[in-house]
């Protein structure tokens, strides 16, 4: 468990189910980011069965309440398509509309990056959004992530799409001159 000014970053349980479908059954959140709307609280539980068990997947929760209101993830050596090196790891994230707007998702980028950095060991943590996902471009702004590339023929195969993807990527060197100075 992680913990932040506001926010509580904790695995995932098969009781997040409902939190977990009320905020990714929205339309405007999932395909965006390159998945689609969740249809079903059993959905919802099977990805929390299935795909949020990485090692460093965590429920983003508000510290009052404690529900699931997001989720971010560490994507360690194996489970990512941007690095094959184990000191290098890739960021995936996303939160309900409703929270939205509050500054949640820096703070618990801010948090992710200090622990890959200092707990595991990354030199280089990437991180990436696809055209149109300004919100998502907005946090890799504000937290500091560097640009490195586009790729105009990206397959999003959850949406079966493609789609022009950007690359950005924080070293630690990077990280450090920005939040250890």
């Amino acid at each position: 468990m992680l913990e932040t000014e506001r926010l509580i970053l904790r695995p995932w349980t098969e009781s997040d189910a409902e939190s977990l479908y009320e905020y990714a059954k929205d339309p405007e959140v999932g395909p965006v980011a390159g998945w689609p709307p969740h249809k079903s609280v059993e959905e919802s539980r099977e990805i929390i069965r299935t795909v949020f068990t990485g090692e460093q997947c965590y429920a983003i929760c508000e510290k009052q309440g404690g529900k699931a209101i997001g989720a971010i993830e560490l994507k360690l050596n194996g489970h990512t398509d941007m690095t094959e090196r184990d000191d290098e790891c890739e960021l995936g994230y996303w939160l309900g509309k409703p929270f939205w707007g509050r500054g949640y998702m820096p703070e618990a980028v801010r948090e992710l990056l200090r622990f890959g950095f200092e707990e595991l060991g990354m030199r280089t943590i990437w991180c990436g959004y696809y055209d149109g996902n300004l919100k998502s471009k907005r946090v890799q702004e504000k937290v500091g992530f560097v640009y490195h590339h586009t790729c105009n023929e990206v397959q999003v195969s959850l949406m079966n799409e493609i789609r022009t993807g950007h690359t950005n990527h924080m070293t630690k060197e990077h990280w450090e001159s920005l939040y250890k100075a």
